[in-house]
């Protein structure tokens, strides 16, 4: 079992930066997929990214393509999302989730943290 904390949310201009951390507890982090997902007011919770064991694969929605870059460090049981050029549109509540498998599916994901809040001014 794993268990996940986000860090790094905030208010930020649009055309700014900033950077989330996922950071999980147990030994076997570099055993599992992680992924970012996010969740407005009044919407679907929704695929971001995505990232295999090694950080050697990933996966985006073409919403966010070219603009956010997830990673891993294993040795320091921790995931980023490194978001650029943010919009107002991507103002949400970001989560990390762990999972087996390399899947966009939010059904799939086991363990979740409790998300931290991006909020994007025009």
């Amino acid at each position: 079992q794993v268990q996940l904390v986000e860090s790094g949310g905030g208010l930020v201009q649009a055309g700014g930066s900033l950077r989330l951390s996922c950071a999980a507890s147990g030994p076997t982090f570099s055993r599992y997929i992680m992924a970012w997902f996010r969740q407005a007011p009044g919407k679907e919770r929704e695929f971001v990214a995505v990232i295999s064991w090694t950080g050697g694969r990933t996966s985006y929605a073409d919403s966010v393509k070219g603009r956010f870059t997830i990673s891993r460090d294993n040795a320091k049981n921790t995931v980023y999302l490194q978001m650029n050029s943010l919009k107002p549109e991507d103002t949400a509540v970001y989560y990390c989730a762990a999972d087996s498998s390399f899947t966009r599916i939010v059904g799939n994901y086991d363990y979740w943290g409790q998300g931290t809040q991006v909020t994007v001014s025009s």
